[in-house]
């Protein structure tokens, strides 16, 4: 059976989810994402290696991290997924510095029953001052052992790349005018990006629209609006993307958002 229940609360966004045969498109998130594996065998690929995590096992994911997802046998899985804004924890921990985790799932029972407690206060609608008491002890666990100061995707040119693709997301994407202002060839170009994002430029692209209509559906509501503004032929193109991504459809999620 899949079940994606989605719920957010002072910006922090929580994912409850049980799947069998759901596959996740690779994509990857603006946020820091962490979670537990509560139920079977969650597999994905992650910088070029296969990772599986399995029950209790704490996922850490750190901004712009391409992956995919899927249960790993037929018995399916259950998982909480946390994501907090960069900003955000940026605030909390009181580093100013790029952070990124050490490694992609780690066994701490103490990491995982944070994780636990914060999403559970989220998704019964419990006080923001018990979810803010929890964050911090959430952040503060998670950054005593398990990040680095680390340098994420530092490359120039890319990171200029990045930017032309997201600041003209409700347009097609024009790979000829961005290797123009890079001055570079679009086979070498494409070669270097997915090196880079660990995803082709086009798979980007989407990815970064599906996220762009996210953020509008939470901030307006309108979704016929959302797919105009991000530029998708209708509602089915969106929702289809959609789902790819975060395992339930525009319009599904616009109706966790108004919960």
């Amino acid at each position: 059976m899949e079940k994606f229940l989605y719920k957010k609360s002072a910006g922090i966004t929580v994912l409850s989810a049980s799947m069998t045969e759901f596959v996740y498109k690779r994509h990857s998130h603006e946020e820091y994402a962490l979670g537990v594996t509560l139920r079977g065998i969650q597999q994905y690929h992650l910088d070029g290696q296969l990772c599986s995590s399995h029950r209790n096992g704490v996922m850490l994911f750190n901004p712009e991290q391409a992956h995919d997802g899927s249960a790993a046998d037929k018995d399916g899985i259950d998982y909480v997924m946390l994501y907090i804004p960069t900003e955000l924890l940026s605030e909390i921990s009181g580093n100013k510095e790029i952070l990124c985790f050490s490694a992609p799932i780690v066994y701490n029972d103490k990491l995982a029953l944070s994780i636990l407690n914060l999403a559970h206060c989220i998704l019964n609608d419990r006080d923001e001052a018990l979810g803010s008491e929890l964050l911090l002890k959430l952040i503060t666990d998670v950054t005593t052992s398990h990040i680095q100061t680390a340098s994420l995707k530092q490359d120039a040119l890319m990171q200029k790349s990045v930017e032309m693709i997201r600041y003209n997301l409700g347009t097609v994407l024009k790979l000829d005018d961005i290797c123009r202002e890079l001055q570079i060839s679009k086979y070498r170009f494409i070669r270097l990006f997915k090196a880079y994002a660990g995803i082709s430029p086009y798979q980007y692209f989407l990815n970064c629209k599906v996220e762009c209509a996210k953020q509008l559906i939470e901030a307006s509501e309108d979704i016929y609006t959302v797919v105009s503004d991000c530029g998708f032929f209708d509602l089915a193109h969106l929702n289809r993307h959609f789902k790819g991504i975060y395992g339930t459809t525009a319009y599904e999620y616009l109706q966790y958002v108004k919960m």
